[in-house]
Formats: structure tokens, C-alpha cells, sequence
């Protein structure tokens, strides 16, 4: 009876114990996806790049079908 209770116990405090970890690994992947989009939004946003897009785009508008 008493091992059953401590069983219950100690996994009752393993489930707190990971708890806090979900939501420190949400908090650093969404720190690490807006550092991602911040850098992809300068590259697209970028003269070169920018122009590429333009130039994809337009000729892909002037396919003839």
C-alpha cells in the first residue's frame, strides 16, 4: 500500500516537473521562429531578391496557356 502511494507520488511529481519544460521550449522555438522570419523578411525584402520575385512573378502572369 505505502509503495503504491509513493509510486503515485513520485510520478505525480515528475508530470509537474516536465510541465514547466513545454513551455520553456514553446518560448525558445517561438523566439527562434521570429528571428527566423525577421532575417527572411530582410532577405525577400532585399534589392536583389526583391527584383527576382518581380521578374518570376511577371513572367509567370505573361505565360501564354
Amino acid at each position: 500500500m505505502v509503495k503504491q502511494w509513493w509510486v503515485r507520488r513520485y510520478a505525480a511529481a515528475r508530470a509537474r516537473a516536465e510541465a514547466g519544460m513545454a513551455t520553456a521550449e514553446y518560448a525558445m522555438g517561438t523566439i527562434a521562429a521570429c528571428g527566423f522570419a525577421a532575417v527572411l523578411y530582410k532577405v525577400v525584402t532585399s534589392g536583389t531578391v526583391s527584383g527576382a520575385l518581380q521578374s518570376v512573378i511577371g513572367r509567370a502572369l505573361d505565360a501564354q496557356f
